[in-house]
């Protein structure tokens, strides 16, 4: 019971911190472990880069049995067009932690230009455009914190939203960068007291191939998640893929300092965590993903297990050249 009754406390903590540490200037993009098996959640430029209609979803429970925690899920679409000269997607999604929940929505659009004769080699320019909706629940904030001095009504705030992004991929190496959230940080959501207010984020990864043989290949990747006002975060992955077949690897999270950054709390806690994943292909249409992530530092003895589940379709045509899964 009191390990219960910690676990509790430790998600009203976490609720608490969300919303008032950054005395509520900075929102937050969702987490997710699972970008790798889909550029698109990422980078709007990645639309297309399969060259056939596909979706893909995926569900995130993070820190199962703490009440408030994050939970998390996408839908994204994505083909070509215009003889494979144009990327086009379609992205949904789903955020909630503690009172916080938002919703978005975008229409992603890639131009896909051939740096070599057979189109292996691509340099793609993206616009997502789109809508997002940013709420609070008031009736799941605590009425006995003291930064809430009264009674607190739902409050919600549609917007207008634009994200851009660059991607490029061979068959050797891939890189991106990507910027979201460049509308919604000018609308000013102050009126609204417990919503905060949107905030640019930085994407920027880079991968590679490393051939061991004809069945197995060594894929190291990372990824820079910045949001100028928060701390910086770093992932580094690496995965073993078999016969085009199966991923089995993993992924260090933690924050790093790439810059100044002197507005931040002199003692803010670091936190990491360490993610294992897998990704199978049952057939030459399905893909199914799984990830589970294991926070480390002090939050290892409050926060339960994360999991975080995907599922991918692709609508085959013959016609069609199939471009190895090995990236994404």
């Amino acid at each position: 019971m009191k390990r219960t009754n910690m676990k509790l406390n430790i998600a009203l903590l976490i609720s608490v911190v969300t919303l008032f540490v950054t005395d509520l200037k900075a929102q937050q993009d969702a987490q997710y472990s699972q970008y790798m098996f889909n550029g698109i959640y990422i980078n709007p430029a990645y639309a297309g880069y399969r060259e056939q209609l596909n979706a893909h979803a995926f569900y995130r429970n993070q820190w199962t049995g703490v009440e408030g925690a994050p939970k998390s899920m996408s839908l994204a679409i994505d083909a070509t067009a215009n003889e494979r000269k144009v990327g086009l997607a379609l992205q949904l999604s789903s955020d909630k932690l503690g009172a916080q929940q938002n919703l978005a929505a975008y229409a992603n659009y890639a131009y896909r230009l051939k740096m070599n004769a057979d189109g292996s080699s691509r340099l793609a320019f993206g616009i997502g455009l789109g809508v997002i909706q940013l709420g609070i629940d008031g009736s799941k904030l605590n009425p006995n914190d003291p930064e809430i001095n009264q009674p607190v009504s739902s409050q919600y705030s549609v917007m207008p939203d634009a994200r851009i992004g660059v991607f490029y991929s061979d068959d050797r190496y891939y890189a991106g960068l990507s910027v979201d959230n460049l509308i919604s940080k000018y609308i000013d959501v102050t009126r609204y007291a417990y919503i905060p207010q949107p905030k640019e984020h930085i994407f920027l990864t880079a991968g590679m191939l490393v051939p061991f043989s004809r069945e197995m290949v060594l894929k190291p990747s990372f990824l820079i998640k910045d949001d100028l006002a928060g701390p910086t975060s770093l992932d580094i992955n690496a995965f073993l893929i078999f016969d085009d077949k199966l991923w089995v690897g993993g992924s260090y999270r933690t924050a790093v300092k790439l810059y100044d950054k002197s507005h931040l709390q002199k003692d803010l806690v670091k936190q990491s965590a360490l993610v294992g994943a897998i990704e199978i292909f049952p057939s030459d249409r399905w893909r199914i993903g799984y990830a589970y992530d294991y926070s480390l530092g002090k939050l290892k003895n409050y926060a339960g297990s994360t999991h975080e589940i995907s599922i991918g379709y692709f609508f085959r045509n013959k016609n069609v050249r199939m471009l190895t899964p090995r990236y994404f």
